[in-house]
């Protein structure tokens, strides 16, 4: 086990003790000082966000890990598109190879343009699966927003894990809690999960309850404990599988076939949870954003998620499949502001 995995089992134990969280206790108190301060300075507009012309939204959240951004953020795009609204959505690019110092189009809506390596395999997976949408990577959002207003005339923009990116000022902020991590040990990084201390609670204008299961009580019951909690719209967001299928053919993978499960997510097991219709002879788990080589994937047949597909499409197999899920969350009432403009 290396060492990112095990501070990964810290964040998500309770009570947790030993050496190496204690040095983390350490670092999280530096941490802590510098998250603390950046918020204040915000808070009270000492610094101000730089605002555009057209309409943010923030899909983000307060812990690392795979919570389940990036299919809400396509659900989004894809509900703003068919009501008429020329949306951009921007990303980091975290895990790609082209510099975010830059303003990357990885698409116009229409065209991808580079692959997913290039891109990070998050850009690269929401220019796939959400046509009509322009998709920009940058470390710099608010001139990646000038630059998809200019050039492709954006009314609405969202911003792919912008929560703690306050430079740009946002007209709403959406963040995502998973039903089962929750916030994990409650802790600051880097001995805990959290990005933020609870003076980020107050910024929160929805909070969606992520549900990676087939039973979602546990998701509605802890939905309803949290927008009592936090006085603030909450919902569920149901993610489900959907079918398994050949990455190069289409052709689905029957069930209770032979398999090895292989994912490079933030938070795997949750993954591997869904295969239960099949026979996993073996799990092999690499560092979230892993960037892959074929030499290094097993022989036999492989399953992993859609983020990680979009990375081995290239290799000479043919017996490589993706996890296909379904993601059900309620956008018109999730955005109900922005309802009356469409009646």
């Amino acid at each position: 086990m290396n060492l990112k995995t095990e501070i990964t089992k810290i964040h998500y134990t309770k009570d947790v003790k030993g050496i190496l969280f204690s040095l983390l206790e350490v670092a999280s108190i530096f941490y802590g000082f510098g998250s603390s301060l950046k918020n204040k300075l915000y808070d009270n507009n000492i610094i101000k966000p730089k605002k555009v012309d057209a309409f943010v939204i923030s899909v983000g959240n307060i812990t690392t890990g795979g919570v389940g951004k990036t299919p809400v953020v396509s659900e989004i795009a894809k509900y703003l598109i068919s009501k008429g609204e020329k949306v951009a959505i921007i990303s980091r690019g975290y895990g790609g190879k082209l510099s975010n110092k830059n303003i990357n189009l990885i698409s116009d809506g229409k065209n991808i343009f580079y692959n997913a390596n290039l891109s990070g395999d998050e850009p690269f997976w929401l220019a796939q699966n959400t046509k009509g949408a322009i998709v920009i990577t940058s470390k710099n959002r608010y001139k990646a927003s000038l630059y998809a207003i200019e050039k492709f005339k954006v009314t609405k923009i969202i911003l792919d894990d912008g929560f703690q990116h306050r430079k740009l000022h946002r007209d709403l902020d959406i963040v995502l809690m998973d039903s089962e991590k929750g916030f994990g040990n409650e802790r600051l990084l880097p001995a805990g999960p959290l990005r933020e201390g609870t003076e980020s609670f107050k910024r929160i204008n929805k909070l969606v309850i992520v549900s990676k299961n087939t039973d979602h009580t546990r998701a509605e019951k802890l939905s309803k404990i949290m927008s009592k909690k936090m006085n603030i719209p909450t919902f569920v967001c149901k993610t489900e599988p959907d079918c398994v299928y050949n990455i190069k053919t289409g052709e689905l993978l029957p069930l209770h076939t032979d398999v090895t499960a292989i994912c490079a997510i933030g938070q795997p097991e949750q993954f591997y949870k869904f295969l239960t219709d099949f026979n996993i002879k073996n799990t092999v788990t690499f560092d979230d954003h892993h960037s892959y080589i074929e030499q290094e994937i097993p022989q036999g047949i492989i399953i992993t998620t859609e983020k990680d597909a979009v990375k081995m499409k290239d290799f000479n197999r043919n017996d490589i499949y993706a996890l296909k899920l379904k993601t059900n969350i309620n956008i018109e009432e999730l955005l109900d502001e922005l309802k009356s403009r469409y009646r």
